[in-house]
């Protein structure tokens, strides 16, 4: 497995991590915690050493999952776990009209990350993201007591690092917060179709020397190529949503767009759209999801690939894709897309 450092963290983690959004099959109905388990093993016995949860990811049982998994593998010193802290007043995106101490006040920040410690039975939390910012908030006066208490739990030993997860498709809205030295890590969408972050976020976070976390390379699926004009998703699933209406036509049109410049290069669409997250040098790890160990091999065979070549590259740059299909009304306190 290579590895790459993690930013000024002073870790170096796998090109490839583990996204655990969907380990308890909440919102990802076609799996079984079952199956999500043996996944996480053979992925961490096979070399993968950064893992990406939250708080929220099943309600606790994506962390518990992970936890003991952990515990069982005796990887508590090799595998990096990172955790997200849940805006207080259960917005995703966050609400700009809200200050920052009714999102992340630091008794809620405080209880979080005591809540994930307890679910995971670790001591203290690799890198606790807040799951959502916006760069006005450090304008407003509660900022310096929001800082104060991340530097307290580092100081306490229940948090090694901080970092922050950007909002769905917005990495404009967290380019300021890369200056403050308490955040160490960000994680953005990039892929294929959505590949903003490489305008002024990864310049910045390179210049910070920032570890950069890549999620989605698969677009939710539709850059596996599994999608169609027939997919069908049952109620409650996640993608019966972000794939609902005609989007699974529109979906096929891009795709089959994309299916000539597969090649000895990338020999399949995942592996082409994995390597392509994998391909910028501010990217730290990628985190696609893997809910069965079919996934976890796939996904490490294709991390055994060189970056792709920069032709390859520019005739990409023809299929980005300006959507957001997380855009949608949801009631207070739902569950998180990513």
């Amino acid at each position: 497995m290579q590895t790459r450092p993690l930013g000024r963290t002073g870790w170096e983690v796998s090109s490839i991590g583990f996204g655990c959004w969907g380990l308890s099959a909440e919102l990802w109905r076609d799996t079984s915690p079952e199956a999500a388990r043996h996944a996480l093993q053979l992925a961490l016995e096979s070399g993968i050493t950064f893992v990406d949860t939250a708080l929220i990811y099943g309600r606790g049982e994506s962390e518990r999952m992970v936890g003991e998994v952990v515990r069982e593998l005796r990887a508590r010193d090799t595998v990096l776990v990172a955790t997200k802290v849940p805006p207080q007043d259960g917005r995703w995106p966050p609400d700009p009209a809200i200050p920052l101490e009714r999102v992340f006040s630091a008794e809620h920040v405080t209880r979080s990350v005591e809540q994930s410690l307890r679910h995971l039975r670790a001591e203290a939390i690799g890198i606790a993201q807040l799951h959502v910012w916006l760069d006005h908030w450090l304008d407003g006066s509660y900022w310096p007591a929001l800082r104060g208490c991340m530097e307290r739990l580092i100081h306490d030993g229940k948090v090694l690092h901080w970092g922050i997860s950007v909002n769905d498709h917005a990495p404009g809205t967290a380019l300021r917060v890369l200056d403050e030295p308490v955040i160490e890590t960000i994680q953005t969408i990039y892929n294929i179709f959505d590949r903003t972050a490489q305008a002024e976020l990864f310049p910045r976070a390179a210049e910070r020397n920032v570890g950069v976390i890549a999620r989605c390379p698969f677009d939710e699926g539709a850059l596996t190529g599994s999608i169609g004009p027939a997919s069908h998703f049952p109620p409650g699933d996640f993608r019966s949503r972000y794939f609902r209406d005609n989007r699974p036509a529109e979906v096929a049109a891009r795709v089959d767009k994309l299916r000539p410049l597969i090649s000895d290069e990338a020999g399949t669409l995942p592996e082409l759209a994995l390597r392509f997250a994998l391909s910028p040098p501010e990217v730290s790890t990628v985190i696609p999801g893997m809910r069965r160990i079919e996934h976890v091999r796939a996904n490490l065979a294709a991390a055994r690939g060189r970056p792709l070549t920069p032709a390859l590259l520019e005739q990409l740059a023809e299929h980005a894709w300006d959507k957001n299909w997380y855009e949608w009304t949801e009631p207070k306190g739902s569950p998180p897309r990513k």
